[in-house]
């Protein structure tokens, strides 16, 4: 994907993460779902495919990933 399109994407954050810039930051890209450090904006970006995405969030919010 090349960097415009990037740019103009709807980059988000949680609501939880403050003002804090050590945030992960997640976009809706016309390839799947870009995922990136909000330190780096301009850094690399991950891209993964819906069907994933779908299934690491719902793994969080059944707790697979709590960090306890």
């Amino acid at each position: 994907m090349d960097r415009p399109a990037l740019w103009r994407a709807g980059w988000r954050k949680s609501s939880r993460s403050k003002a804090s810039s050590n945030c992960v930051e997640v976009a809706g890209l016309r390839s799947g779902i870009g995922i990136r450090d909000s330190k780096s904006p301009d850094g690399p970006v991950l891209a993964v495919a819906p069907a994933e995405w779908a299934v690491f969030v719902n793994a969080v919010k059944v707790g697979e990933h709590d960090l306890d």
